[in-house]
């Protein structure tokens, strides 16, 4: 019954079966969901970390993530929190060699003093994985925080240096198992996906796609002669969190990319008023007392963001069988849902 569960879905009220050849994985996610209180705890004592009982899920959508009690805290330096997270990533998206780029990224930064939080180490070795169940993870130190819910000029000033430095480091290793954000990648293929899997509706098939093609095919030229370096790749605000003692700290690499600089740069200023540019025009600012940014990328923002939005959508697809994807995006499977989405790649198609 499991299996049934995870290769046949409902979608707008037809049985689709699903293409579990995806990277992102369909068969491999049925442990997933049978990760129970026991065995995580079981997997921290595992590593000399003495847990309390007390386990607490926290909110992550993609991946499975826990604050766990430690008692023997006081042994590991690196803890100032009597708790960890434990991160358990989802089985079929991201292969031991991508995973292992995103530490190396972490640990590269927090060398060249870049507020970030990597994993723990045990033994010299940060990922570790449930053989049985084929899924890795990783110990984080907790690190307490808020997410700010608008940037001052001060705040602006801050996370512009640090993008900066950020990319300083970024661009000195390739990360080659990463994906490179293009209109390939994060357009024609999630189209691909979209299409063979049928999650758009019949009657906006054909002007979802036209409309996708068209945009990829404005945008491929303007990617040309652009640098690519290892960035966050999904630097909005919910990943940055502000500590009093400490200041503001980037969070969440699991989206880490092979990318343009700019990528990190709108995410933090998304919108395209007036208020968003001047608040863009100072992040930038202070981004160039620390690095060169080459203006040219600016038109790679509304391209940048058309590409967000095919990805978002196929994303939703790919989870679809996990019921709190189906709970946070009700209205997925409805023609709604791709009327909008279809307008909004229009408004960008004529932006760009």
């Amino acid at each position: 019954m499991i299996k049934d569960h995870f290769d046949s879905v409902k979608r707008n009220g037809n049985l689709v079966v699903n293409n579990t050849s995806y990277v992102w994985g369909l068969k491999e996610t049925q442990y997933f969901y049978q990760l129970t209180p026991e065995i995580i705890l079981d997997t921290l004592q595992n590593l000399d970390l003495e847990v309390t009982g007390r386990c607490l899920s926290l909110n992550s959508m993609e991946n499975r993530v826990y604050e766990i009690e430690i008692a023997n805290h006081q042994n590991f330096s690196e803890l100032v929190n009597p708790a960890v997270v434990a991160k358990f990533y989802r089985p079929g998206r991201w292969s031991e060699e991508q995973i292992r780029e995103e530490h190396e990224f972490l640990f590269d930064l927090v060398e060249s003093e870049i507020p970030v939080i990597p994993p723990l180490k045990f033994e010299g070795e940060s990922l570790f994985k449930l053989e049985e169940m084929a899924i890795y993870y990783a110990i984080f130190p907790k690190k307490g925080g808020r997410a700010p819910d608008e940037l001052k000029t001060e705040q602006l000033e801050i996370l512009g240096r640090t993008l900066a430095r950020l990319h300083n480091v970024g661009a000195t290793k390739s990360a080659k198992n990463r994906v490179t954000i293009s209109p390939e990648s994060y357009g024609l293929q999630n189209l691909k996906f979209l299409k063979e899997s049928r999650s758009i509706p019949a009657h906006l098939e054909n002007a979802y796609s036209d409309v996708v093609e068209e945009i990829c095919a404005l945008s491929e030229p303007l990617f040309k002669n652009i640098s690519f370096l290892r960035i966050h790749g999904d630097c909005h605000l919910g990943n940055v969190i502000s500590r009093e003692s400490e200041g503001m700290f980037l969070i969440d690499f699991d989206d880490m990319l092979m990318g343009p600089a700019v990528q990190d740069i709108w995410l933090l200023t998304p919108g395209n008023d007036s208020f968003a540019l001047s608040d863009r025009a100072i992040l930038l600012e202070s981004y160039q007392t620390m690095r060169n940014f080459d203006p040219k990328e600016l038109k790679l923002i509304e391209p940048l963001r058309a590409l967000r939005y095919i990805h978002f959508s196929a994303w939703i697809a790919k989870r679809w069988s996990d019921p709190a994807f189906q709970k946070a995006f009700p209205h997925f499977g409805e023609p709604q849902y791709w009327d909008i989405q279809l307008q909004d790649l229009r408004n960008q198609r004529e932006m760009i």
